[in-house]
């Protein structure tokens, strides 16, 4: 169809030019930053409306997008039973519900605990997480408004329903003390993200005034992470700093008094480790020396680094989790981006490879000790979560105890992993999945999504939100870049800092190897991504915009001179590096999005969705690659700002909210990929 023009309203040029570096650098959007400012209020409302109005005439209702996702989340929808000692707990959404509610069960009777609906009827307020004491018979019930991840706990009896102390406001974390009478709150408010204020640790007692707080620890830089927690199966505290990839200290005290003679048992700038404990005896997860990661361990009694052994050695695939139970030390390693699971003695010695019932990736495991059962988690493409309980001790007497329900049949669409040569030759893996009538003519509609970076890989997962697109004969990719942990740590490091690039180029490749074996052409994909992969989409559109018809960037980081000076964004300053040292500003400037668009090139029409109450990745990348994208006079395709005003990085939307934003996005893939 013939698209009408997109005549954006006018944005204000401001003359800014400095020298950075050496560099001239020119940033006329600046004044876009200023959320609170009414003029850039103002502004961003005549976008969205605008981008809104140029979908209402160019991207009519498809048959079948709303229908079938509204048929996918709007319906009665019970989530797998969690153990806690003896108790069990699941969340339920009923059918025209906005948001989920937490349930228990006592005396075989299901008995609503908290429903966020109380809190806000128009359904913005969402549960953001749960953390139960040992038996589950308290819970700290954390609930965000419009996405914002800012959490206020309630402190719940679980037996009544009742609340037991005041809420607790302006927390990022929460996690029990050994007692169970206090807390270690992580308290980071708005004013304190705005300001980029490091996160503070304080001890809190149960029902006290938060007057009465006792601070712990806090970074002295906003990206650093500090964290102290109780192990649940030991008396032990952990207490910890550092970045995103390496523990700078580790200590650890007996549990119960933060007076305790605590002791560093750990410290790295290049490694990190996650520590456990259970009785006696200490596990640590770690890449030190080992990019594949292995397992250590020591005596509470020998703690420190030079005392610990190897439990499991490094191997040649990737060490992801680990499961000690009573019997046995099981792994879960990653082979050629699918997890599987090894049986080892307690001492490390492996006996055998757990078989599943059935083809399918682990995506989860847990020991129930009370029960002394294993519970293991299945997914793939074409099939909801798949929760199984077997015995500990044997490993054998697989029972089904929980199936995700559907309203879909997806038994017609075959996946398969493939492996693609980027720039380098590096061998890329990729997930297809498509209808299994689909015929590879080179004419079919495809949607290529990528991450590639914080060491967060590809694994399979439902696609059914996705299921109009296959009807319709849709190709749903997803390339396994490097940047991620596909490979381990190595190919993390593959893909971020000065190597940022081949995330970029592994990408561009994955549309070349699509075209190339006959899936597709340039013509009829649509890219996708978000957060890290917003960065990835503005990257490869400025780069390579003839690899697509179209791109649908989602909660982008796209100004990467100055992302490390918004909200926690200098948390990625290891993963990225900092533009105020100068090599690395250097290498930023060569793929930073907002300041590689050229004069002469129009890019594929572009979807840009942000959210205002993104407390991530701040919408002002949205808002300024947008305006200078419309003001490049060679940009005649439409690129839209899209402002979700309801939401934030992504989690916690409303049901409505989130078929309002599927079918706008999944309507403007298909109609600029000339589907009907």
């Amino acid at each position: 169809m013939e698209q009408i023009a997109f005549n954006p309203p006018a944005t204000h040029r401001q003359k800014i030019k400095e020298t950075i570096h050496g560099h001239e650098v020119s940033d006329p959007y600046r004044w876009l930053e200023d959320k609170t400012d009414e003029s850039v209020i103002e502004w961003t409302r005549k976008q969205h409306e605008s981008s809104l109005a140029w979908l209402v005439e160019n991207c009519p209702p498809i048959e079948g997008i709303k229908e079938d996702f509204t048929a996918y989340i709007d319906r009665d929808i019970e989530s797998s039973i969690l153990l806690v000692g003896e108790r069990q707990f699941y969340y339920f959404k009923k059918k025209g519900e906005q948001q989920y509610q937490l349930f228990t069960k006592l005396n075989g009777e299901s008995v609503l605990l908290f429903d966020p609906k109380k809190l806000d009827p128009s359904g913005k307020a969402s549960i953001s997480g749960t953390v139960y004491v040992k038996d589950g018979s308290k819970v700290a019930i954390g609930v965000q408004f419009k996405g914002d991840e800012i959490n206020t706990y309630y402190i719940i009896d679980t037996t009544t329903g009742e609340e037991v102390a005041p809420k607790i406001e302006g927390l990022r974390y929460f996690s029990w003390t050994k007692d169970e009478e206090h807390a270690y709150i992580h308290v980071g408010t708005k004013e304190m993200l705005a300001k980029q204020i490091p996160i503070k640790t304080y001890l809190h007692k149960i029902g006290s005034s938060r007057s009465e707080d006792v601070f712990l620890l806090s970074a002295n830089d906003s990206k650093l992470i500090v964290d102290i927690r109780d192990t649940q199966y030991s008396d032990l505290t952990f207490i910890s700093e550092g970045d995103f990839y390496a523990t700078h200290y580790l200590k650890v005290r007996k549990a119960g008094n933060i007076n305790n003679e605590t002791t560093e048992i750990y410290n790295s700038q290049k490694y990190r480790v996650a520590p456990h404990a259970v009785g006696n005896q200490l596990y640590f997860l770690t890449n030190h020396e080992a990019p594949n990661f292995k397992l250590m361990t020591a005596h509470k009694t020998k703690p420190k680094f030079e005392d610990w052994t190897v439990l499991y050695d490094e191997k040649d695939t990737v060490l992801e989790s680990y499961i000690v139970t009573n019997y046995h030390l099981i792994i879960q390693d990653k082979k050629d981006v699918l997890s599987r699971l090894l049986v080892h003695d307690l001492a490390g010695n492996f006996i055998k490879e757990l078989k599943l019932p059935e083809i399918a990736n682990v995506s989860y495991v847990k020991y129930h000790r009370e029960s002394d059962s294993l519970y293991i988690g299945l997914s793939s493409f074409n099939s909801p979560f798949r929760l199984y309980q077997l015995a500990a001790k044997t490993l054998d007497n697989w029972q089904l105890f929980y199936q995700g329900k559907t309203p879909f049949n997806m038994d017609d669409i075959v996946s398969k992993v493939v492996f693609y040569p980027s720039k380098d030759g590096t061998k890329i893996p990729m997930f297809i999945s498509h209808h299994k009538d689909v015929k590879l003519d080179g004419n079919n509609p495809s949607l290529l999504y990528g991450y590639g970076g914080f060491n967060v890989g590809i694994s399979p997962f439902y696609l059914a939100r996705h299921y109009t697109f296959f009807k319709k004969g849709g190709i749903v990719a997803e390339a396994g870049i490097r940047g991620g942990n596909e490979y381990g740590e190595n190919w993390h490091l593959d893909g971020m800092m000065h190597k940022k690039q081949n995330t970029f180029d592994d990408f561009i490749y994955a549309t070349k190897y699509l075209v190339q074996e006959k899936y597709t052409n340039h013509q009829r994909i649509v890219i996708k991504g978000g957060s890290n992969g917003g960065l990835l989409i503005g990257a490869v559109l400025t780069q390579a915009p003839e690899i697509c018809k179209a791109a649908i960037c989602k909660v982008p980081l796209l100004d990467m001179l100055r992302f490390h000076k918004f909200l926690i964004a200098r948390y990625w300053i290891p993963e990225y590096g900092d533009p105020e040292k100068q090599e690395d500003f250097e290498y930023i400037l060569n793929y930073s999005p907002y300041h590689n668009i050229k004069h002469g090139v129009n890019l594929p029409p572009t979807l840009v969705v942000a959210g205002e109450n993104d407390t991530r990745v701040d919408p002002l990348h949205a808002k300024k690659f947008v305006a200078r994208l419309q003001n490049n006079s060679s940009q005649t395709n439409p690129v839209l700002l899209y402002m979700d005003y309801d939401s934030g990085h992504g989690s916690g939307k409303s049901m409505a909210a989130q078929i309002k934003s599927h079918c706008d996005e999944e309507t403007f893939m298909m109609r600029s990929l000339g589907m009907e």
